[in-house]
């Protein structure tokens, strides 16, 4: 498989809630990999989340994120900030 990733993520167990609706609705997920771009969430269902949201971690940060890709369970986003 061809990675088109511009930059190399690393592996993580961040914890994050996604945020959408004008912050009516949200969304636990983990951050399995990480890096300066964009990250791999998952969560129980990637049902219902729109292709543009927040995201929140545990630590406080914020970015406003794409979907690139999806699966069942699984996102891969872009921090757009």
């Amino acid at each position: 498989m061809n990675d088109k990733r511009a930059e190399p993520r690393l592996r993580s167990l961040k914890g994050a809630r996604i945020v959408f609706n004008n912050g009516f609705s949200t969304m636990d997920c983990m951050a399995r990999n990480l890096s300066p771009g964009g990250a791999k969430l998952v969560l129980q269902s990637t049902v219902g989340i729109p292709d543009s949201f927040g995201l929140n971690f545990e630590d406080g940060s914020r970015h406003n994120c794409s979907v690139r890709w999806r699966t069942a369970t699984e996102l891969g986003i872009s921090f757009e900030d």
